[in-house]
């Protein structure tokens, strides 16, 4: 084999939420890391979250009425972890109101106890203070919302954040410090020496070439494909994961025209619906079905009719599928549990489990405790770690790329530019203390923008490149400035200058460029 890398103390297969702060813990602590991830970073899973930061409402309810003491600590470990991330990358997470509107005046107490006890649990850590709010009130709020029968409703804090970008923020901190990360690059065997695990085998998408790198551990944090690692390593081990589909439709801003949202705490088969401010927009969640393990999950009719309908039980104007800007399917790992009966009852907890060889496994979770799955995963490894003392863990207080200047400095600066005021907002809000680098780049290139619609700058495509590990038009779009997640038909109408500035940068062929163009518009129509 070709091409072969330095020897890693740590190798990370997977670019998602836990695999990117498994390689900045690691790296932080002094092991000299990589992470391959086979697609793009956060394309699964880690981007089609409801885009939340939270201890989890319906566990807690779950915890009270079974008195079950493991659905309570994750509650109380989220809401822990939710107020670091919130500190560590202010730029992407910030607090979010949400109001439950409530037909049945015996609901009002009952929910208003159970959001005080999630205060409670939050302790000094808390956003802000549950209360009940006058069905006036929530229809000054909420215009659209059935007044018919309305009795009031409860107001409760939790956390928003961008979640393609956090990850992003992550890699950008790690590869600051040290780490190499790799997108495009797939893990298809494992290499052994008498048995044990000593490195992988990859596969490098963009230059199709394959070659061996050795490392002292391997981490799959591969999230909903952490059994086809698994299997990958030993063929005969067991099955420990579950997947289901969570979609997401986003709306226009006028269904929800206040920067507060609409929790829904029990639908007809009781889960939790959430309508939430979104980028402009109205981002509405999520489903829960059982599904098969792919790369790119579609969105089907049947889940978008399910949450038509639930929003119309709800408000009183006739949203149809025509009002839909964009719509995605997220897989969900869920860790196997034989007594349970569907998806919805799984908790997210999570394990780590290694095999014979040698590969460490983390498994389930979800965004809000990324953190401290990736604590305990490289704890793990320190454990058997003899050959140098590492450093103890650093990520509970470690401020992002984005957020380790004074943002506050940096707001005042770009509010001095003659930029139009959405731009500037835009810019702050994705790239905290790194927006002026782009107004440095745009005085170059120049401050046009990629679609006259949305305040994103040409000059963003240049940075992502050099700064955010950009390597295809879907990168860009989706995953970086999130436009194809919130309006499929402008991401579609601004392929071409996309692909047209990738092509000058990459220096693509004709043919290149036609195949990237074509690809992206294949995937923009089929699975976002």
């Amino acid at each position: 084999m070709s091409d072969s890398l330095d020897h890693f103390d740590l190798i990370v297969i997977g670019g998602g939420a836990t695999g990117s702060g498994v390689a900045l813990d690691a790296t932080l602590r002094g092991l000299k890391t990589l992470l391959v991830e086979k697609n793009d970073f956060a394309e699964g899973t880690s981007s089609r979250s409801t885009k939340l930061v939270h201890g989890g409402v319906r566990y807690l309810e779950a915890a009270v009425k079974k008195l079950d003491i493991d659905q309570f600590n994750l509650v109380k470990e989220g809401l822990k972890e939710r107020y670091r991330l919130l500190k560590n990358a202010p730029h992407l997470a910030h607090s979010v109101t949400l109001i439950t509107p409530l037909y049945k005046w015996y609901e009002i107490p009952y929910m208003f106890a159970g959001l005080a006890l999630y205060d409670l649990i939050s302790g000094k850590k808390r956003l802000g203070k549950s209360q009940i709010v006058g069905k006036k009130e929530i229809s000054e709020i909420f215009p659209y919302v059935k007044k018919e029968g309305l009795k009031g409703g409860v107001r409760y804090f939790d956390g928003a954040f961008n979640d393609s970008r956090m990850a992003i923020a992550l890699l950008q901190s790690a590869k600051e410090k040290g780490c190499n990360v790799k997108n495009y690059t797939e893990v298809i065997e494992f290499v052994y020496e008498n048995s044990k695990i000593t490195g992988v085998r990859v596969k490098d998408k963009i230059a199709k070439k394959i070659y061996d790198i050795k490392a002292d551990f391997v981490v799959n944090a591969s999230g909903p494909f952490v059994d086809r690692i698994r299997k990958l390593d030993d063929k005969s081990s067991k099955e420990i994961l579950e997947t289901s589909s969570g979609i997401h439709i986003v709306l226009d801003k006028k269904f929800l025209p206040n920067d507060e949202g609409i929790m829904i705490p029990k639908t007809e088969d009781g889960r939790v619906l959430f309508m939430l401010p979104y980028l402009d927009k109205c981002l509405v969640g999520t489903t829960d079905e059982k599904e098969d393990l792919q790369d790119n999950p579609k969105v089907k009719d049947k889940d978008i009719e399910y949450l038509l309908r639930h929003i119309k039980k709800y408000f009183s104007v006739d949203i149809t599928k025509n009002d839909i800007l964009s719509s995605w399917s997220g897989l969900r790992p869920l860790v196997v549990s034989s007594d349970k009966n569907s998806t919805k009852e799984l908790v997210r907890e999570h394990y780590i489990e290694e095999s014979k060889s040698g590969l460490v496994s983390i498994v389930g979770g979800k965004w809000t405790t990324y953190r401290k799955m990736a604590e305990e995963v490289v704890d793990h490894i320190s454990s058997k770690y003899n050959r140098k003392k590492l450093h103890t863990c650093e990520t509970k207080s470690y401020k992002l790329v984005g957020s380790q200047e004074n943002l506050s400095k940096i707001k005042d600066k770009l509010d001095k530019l003659d930029l139009n005021k959405k731009v500037r907002e835009h810019l702050f809000s994705f790239y905290g203390d790194r927006a002026l680098r782009i107004v440095e780049i745009a005085k170059d290139k120049g401050f046009e923008l990629i679609n006259e619609n949305y305040p994103v700058l040409k000059a963003e495509i240049h940075y992502s490149v050099e700064e955010e590990f950009v390597k295809k038009p879907l990168d860009f779009l989706v995953r970086r400035v999130n436009l194809g997640l919130i309006d499929k038909e402008t991401a579609k109408s601004s392929l071409l200058v996309v692909c047209k500035e990738l092509q000058d940068i990459f220096g693509w062929s004709e043919k290149e460029y036609v195949f990237e163009l074509n690809e992206a518009k294949s995937r923009l129509e089929s699975s976002i």
